[in-house]
């Protein structure tokens, strides 16, 4: 790869950059974008990059990965776009292109919407600024193409699709709030999946996040790599939203952190958020798996209870329904259907009726969503609905012990596992906790799941003890009871 021009000299001509990041609020992101492509900075720059970074002095050779981790509203995507830009129109790859080849720069996001924000101040760019527009020779709504043979392309975050091709850089937009049913770590996944795209140009991995929980790849980098300790080829930057954009009313951020601090921390303030924690532990999920049991049917002898999580069908909660039994002290996950949207409630209610009355069931359990229009739609077909009587952070909470104390057996259902693991667990401000999928998550099979299983285990004397010990002492309370497992109690 050979530069045209370089990131300083594009940043300051009036005809490329010079108008897109322009101004004193610009100046901290001018200082990262030059110092990832490997250019000297001056000594006034070297002072806010030592700021930024955590780092006496700039790589001076072009990174293989760039983290910057900002706040909202702290200029990201724009500063990214034009760092997308300059590699996609002022870089030369044609030394690692075969001939005829084209090479791809993907935007990766949560969505297509989101990837579409970059893709729109790229679109500007290449739409307006006068030495860039001849380059372009087509646009969709997702892709870019230009002549120098690089198509910048928006993608969604998916390990599936992000493999295949050449790419001369990838952008992960918001790579702390990547969310999938199909994997347990998305981010890990998706990026393990793009960086050997970039393995035959040496490209760049440019990440943009708002912090979140401390876990994580963008977390990870952070902890491992940010600062002088930090490989040197991967560049991490961490600031506030008003460091990096000067211009945003102080007001904002003001009344952000009275209405709540910890989530004001993160999203304004860039730190990751120490309220928030993963629910359970992935090993204690991965041991209640029996393997290859995908469903279970009906059994003489055993009482069977369902939960169902109702949804309207239209948006983008799935309607679901689990069955669960007893067996001595263990709860058994017996089966756990799925209908995701679109469908018809009233189809799916027939189709879970069908199933309740062949495990001999004349009720269902379900929360208050729907009012009397699911109640009623259960009740004209012979089943009773009745109304939880535990919010679901209680069900949740009443479900953490039996897993931890292997009274549990869940099918071998990879999106349920999934769902489960990636509960949190957040200290509210009055200092009790709540239990809940993460921003963009789903937890349509864990919550039919966790109310039919914490049905129908029952609550034996002393597994009842050990769970009010075990909010107030979790690792003594596990500890006794594996203790009262060893001696037959």
């Amino acid at each position: 790869m050979k530069t045209i021009m370089t990131m300083r000299a594009a940043l300051e001509h009036p005809e490329i950059f010079g108008t897109v990041l322009a101004g004193e609020s610009w100046s901290a992101w001018r200082v990262l974008l030059i110092a990832a492509m490997g250019e000297e900075l001056t000594e006034p720059e070297r002072e806010i990059f030592r700021q930024l970074t955590g780092r006496e002095y700039e790589p001076k050779t072009r990174c293989e990965e760039f983290w910057a981790i900002v706040g909202r509203r702290g200029g990201k995507t724009r500063a990214i776009a034009v760092l997308a830009a300059y590699i996609a129109a002022l870089c030369d790859w044609s030394d690692v292109l075969a001939p005829g080849e084209r090479a791809t720069l993907p935007i990766v996001s949560a969505s297509l919407w989101q990837a579409g924000k970059a893709h729109q101040y790229l679109s500007g760019i290449f739409s307006t600024v006068p030495a860039l527009k001849k380059l372009k020779i087509g646009e969709t709504s997702d892709t870019i193409s230009l002549s120098t043979r690089v198509d910048i392309e928006c993608r969604p975050a998916s390990f599936r699709t992000i493999r295949g091709g050449t790419a001369v850089a990838i952008i992960a937009d918001e790579a702390a709030f990547w969310r999938s049913d199909d994997t347990r770590n998305p981010d890990s996944e998706i990026l393990n999946g793009a960086r050997p795209m970039l393995a035959t140009t040496g490209g760049m991995l440019a990440v943009i996040s708002s912090p979140y929980a401390r876990t994580g790849e963008v977390f990870s980098t952070f902890k491992r790599d940010y600062g002088a300790a930090g490989d040197p080829k991967i560049l991490v930057a961490k600031a506030a939203s008003r460091v990096m954009n000067p211009s945003l009313p102080a007001s904002v951020v003001e009344r952000a952190y009275i209405r709540d601090p910890a989530a004001a921390s993160a999203e304004y303030g860039a730190e990751f958020r120490t309220d928030i924690e993963t629910f359970i532990a992935v090993e204690a999920v991965e041991a209640a798996v029996i393997p290859g049991r995908f469903e279970s049917a009906r059994i003489g002898g055993f009482e069977y209870r369902a939960f169902v999580d109702a949804a309207g069908g239209s948006g983008s909660d799935s309607m679901t329904l689990a069955i669960a039994h007893r067996e001595g002290n263990v709860g058994v996950l017996d089966l756990l259907i799925e209908r995701a949207p679109p469908f018809s409630p009233a189809a799916v209610v027939v189709e879970f009726v069908e199933i309740l009355m062949r495990y001999g069931l004349g009720a269902v359990t379900g929360d208050r969503w729907g009012g009397e229009f699911v109640r009623e739609q259960f009740k004209d077909r012979g089943i009773a609905y009745e109304i939880s009587e535990k919010a679901k952070s209680d069900i949740y909470r009443e479900l953490l012990p039996l897993l931890n104390s292997r009274r549990i057996e869940l099918l071998d259902h990879q999106k349920l596992v999934t769902q489960l693991c990636a509960l949190e667990r957040k200290t509210a401000r009055g200092g009790r906790d709540s239990i809940d999928h993460a921003p963009g998550g789903h937890d349509d099979l864990i919550n039919a799941a966790a109310g039919a299983l914490v049905l129908a285990a029952g609550q034996p004397d002393f597994i009842e003890s050990y769970i009010r010990a075990y909010h107030d002492r979790p690792d003594a309370a596990l500890a006794e009871y594996r203790n009262q497992q060893i001696n037959g109690a």
